[in-house]
This record gives C-alpha cells, structure tokens and sequence, in this order.
C-alpha cells in the first residue's frame, strides 16, 4: 500500500488507473480505525479494481467545544490496518492540501432539511463540514464507488443527498454497523469510555431494539420515544434524542407507520457522546 499527503501525485496515481481501466473504490475517514472501517474497505475491495482511504481529522465538522484537538491520530497503526484490509492507497493529506485558503476561509456547502433535525440540531454547523470535506474528497479521489458506515446514518443520508443535488459521478454505498459481542456500536470515541461506562453502553443498543418491538406492536410513535429517552436517563445516560424516523429522509413518520423507519439515540455517558441506529426493516 502507498501512502500519499500530495494532491497532485494522488491525482497522477488515479490518472494511471483510469488509463488502465480500473475502477476505483473511495472509503473517507476521519482515522483511528477499527474494524467497521476495515470491513468497509473490504466492501470496496470486493466492488472496485483499486481502492482508495482517506484519513483526515476534518476541523470544520467540529464544534467550539467538541474534541477536534484530542480526536486520536493513529497513522502508523491506520495504514498496517489499511494494507491489511486490502487498501492501495492511503491519502493522508495535512489540512493546507484540503482548504488551500484556510478552513476559517473554505467555500461550504449546505444541504438544507436533513441537516437541521436530529444530530444537526445538536451539533450546529456539524454537517456543512461534513458535505463539504466529503465533496472535496471527491474531487480529489474522483471514485466510481464510495462507501460509508450506516452508524452515522444521518451523514450517510446527508452524504446521499448532496450528491444527488449537485449531480456527482459517484455511486454511494453504505456497509452495516459492527458492533462488539455486547451489541455495542464500534466506534473510535468507545476508548473513552471508563470501564464502569462501558459497561453500561451496550443498553442504547438494547433500547433501539425494544423501540423496534414496540413499534411494531402497534405502540404510538411519541410514546415509544419518550420511553426510550426515560430509559436511558435511568440508565445514567444524558440523551440528546431517542427519535423514530423514516428512514429514506429523516422525516416524522405518521403514528401509524410500520414500515421504512430507523430508530436513531444520541447521548454522553459520562464525558463521551454516542450515536447508534437500527433500521426497522
């Protein structure tokens, strides 16, 4: 596996494949990877002649006050993982090879509606960072394919509609969650979780669950809500939302809907904030 940090040699490395025909897999990460990365990169494996991961520690998805600075960089451990995975190329770019005129001066985008509900109103500004870099890494990687973890449902949603707005030549795929033996989502922040709290984590995941159960028991939709988000406060969670969605926008489901949905849960347990989902169907 190659490692590159320069645009204009990561562009000359895909010029060459697209001379020889290849098709090209794309799988953007912020770093610090564990296995529902790898197994994304092996998604892309299975479905491109040449697979690209980036790992990049995006600054304007971040808050004033969320962990940009203590975000783990991991690079060495990252590309062992990478080239085990089946990755050829690692782009690895510093933020200048990004935003050329600094991330405080970016061009932004905004993809109105799914942005503005859920994880959007909770982390203001969280998801133009994220279409952004994401529509800049695919200007920089050109891919046929690219793969994203369904964990982050909303950013894949997101993710799907910029680029079906904007009309990019990219076919957007998503890999299902990994999740521990507990049923614990795998994610980088689960390192910061102490030991007591760690053992706690694993109820979000059986609460989606139950919130599927009664849901298609015929239970009233804002009801089963407030009883998640009882539950996890009990549980000693701080709930952000314990919301149930159509899965294809994000938009309120009528109460008698069965079909199509996704239940979604945000909450800090302890210093560490977690998201998970789970499809209905």
């Amino acid at each position: 596996m190659q490692t590159i940090q320069d645009a204009a040699a990561l562009r000359a490395t895909i010029r060459g494949w697209r001379a020889q025909g290849h098709t090209i897999g794309f799988v953007p990460t912020m770093g610090n990877l564990h296995a529902g990365h790898h197994s994304l990169v092996k998604l892309a494996r299975a479905r491109a002649d040449r697979v690209v991961a980036s790992v990049f520690v995006n600054p304007t998805q971040f808050g004033p006050n969320e962990d940009f600075e203590r975000y783990p960089r991991t690079l060495a451990q990252d590309q062992a993982g990478l080239a085990e995975s089946g990755c050829d190329v690692l782009f690895a770019p510093d933020v200048s090879a990004v935003y050329p005129f600094g991330a405080d001066k970016s061009v932004s985008l905004h993809v109105p509606e799914l942005t503005e509900t859920l994880e959007g109103a909770h982390r203001l500004g969280h998801f133009d960072g994220v279409a952004t870099v994401v529509c800049k890494l695919f200007n920089l990687v050109q891919p046929d394919i690219a793969i994203f973890g369904q964990k982050d449902f909303q950013q894949l949603k997101v993710i799907e509609r910029m680029v079906r707005d904007l009309s990019l030549p990219v076919k957007v795929m998503s890999g299902p969650t990994l999740r521990a033996e507990d049923g614990l989502a795998l994610s980088s922040r689960n390192q910061y979780l102490s030991d007591a709290d760690r053992a706690l984590a694993p109820q979000i995941y059986e609460i989606l669950q139950q919130m599927r159960d009664l849901i298609a028991k015929g239970h009233a939709r804002k009801v089963v809500e407030q009883a998640a988000a009882s539950k996890l406060e009990r549980a000693g969670f701080v709930p952000d939302y314990a919301a149930i969605r159509r899965a294809e926008d994000l938009s309120e489901p009528g109460e008698s809907e069965q079909e199509g949905l996704v239940a979604l849960v945000a909450a800090r347990l302890g210093s560490t904030r977690l998201i998970d989902n789970l499809l209905f169907d």
